[in-house]
């Protein structure tokens, strides 16, 4: 039968895990609910085995940091935290991300870890993250590592996460105050909603309007969300105003979305050249950072 530990610090932490099978718990929103599943279908559950180790009273995984260079976002940070925070707008396509994400309850409970970890091609907390070409640190007792998001997510419910490891920041590089972000996610209904297909995207404009850096990704069309790095390179130097007639089907041909329940493959790869178009209209409006606040 599984055991929950709760250490008293990350250091305790990584002890335990180190010293055998075991499963980090964050918030639980997504392992209580596979474990649930596995005993009730009596199926091995979606997770590592052995007890779990009880990572929410971690002060070391908590918090919010301004660096020279970088934000630091604790990965134990609730997306409800993340929503309170004073964050610059570049960070306002992620706290709409945030509202989409269960009811409140879950926002209370869920981390921005967690999300991550899951693996989910439908995680709403990846494409934001994505196109804030975030990193990702990650400790054991051996040392400690960074990756790229997108190289620390392989697959579906597949990460670069090692037995050994807690995931215990994610790194966010400043942008200039210019920039601006947004998100939209589409879904069989308004509110707790797995998602069809969900956008966000960044752009820094330049002081004559053009677009000196845009990032779009998409997910939930894919194994891993993607992102547009055609549509990216091709807006530099455009009138920002042009973005959403400058989006072409043509920027959505290696996304790899299928059939299921929710959608089949043509309608998701429809949906998200759609949003994409207006994800990047609103970002050529201003009073968009209205909306997240």
């Amino acid at each position: 039968m599984r055991r929950t530990h709760r250490p008293a610090t990350l250091d305790d932490a990584l002890d335990m895990l180190a010293a055998g099978d075991a499963t980090p718990l964050a918030g639980g929103t997504d392992v209580y609910p596979a474990v649930a599943q596995a005993q009730a279908w009596a199926e091995p559950a979606r997770l590592g085995g052995g007890d779990l180790v009880d990572l929410c009273g971690l002060a070391e995984l908590r918090g919010i940091a301004e660096r020279d260079s970088v934000y630091e976002l604790g990965a134990g940070v609730t997306w409800s935290e993340l929503i309170a925070a004073a964050l610059p707008p570049c960070f306002d396509g992620l706290k709409l991300a945030a509202r989409e994400i269960g009811g409140r309850q879950i926002q209370n409970q869920g981390t921005l870890a967690g999300n991550l970890c899951n693996a989910s091609p439908a995680a709403d907390g990846v494409p934001a993250l994505l196109a804030l070409d975030a990193r990702v640190r990650l400790q054991s007792r051996g040392g400690t590592r960074e990756l790229p998001l997108t190289d620390f997510i392989a697959g579906v419910r597949e990460t670069a996460l090692r037995p050994d490891e807690i995931m215990t920041t994610i790194l966010v590089p400043k942008l200039p105050e210019a920039a601006r972000a947004n998100f939209l996610k589409l879904g069989a209904r308004r509110y707790l909603v797995i998602s069809i297909a969900m956008v966000s995207a960044v752009v820094v404009p330049s002081t004559d309007g053009g677009v000196e850096d845009l990032r779009v990704a998409v997910g939930a069309c894919s194994a891993v969300a993607q992102r547009l790095r055609a549509l990216e390179a091709r807006a530099v130097g455009k009138p920002v105003a042009s973005l959403a007639s400058l989006t072409t089907a043509d920027d959505f041909s290696e996304l790899t979305p299928i059939t299921d329940a929710r959608a089949d493959a043509d309608y998701r790869r429809e949906a998200a050249l759609v949003l994409t178009r207006r994800v990047l209209a609103a970002l050529s409006e201003s009073g968009l950072s209205e909306v997240a606040a």
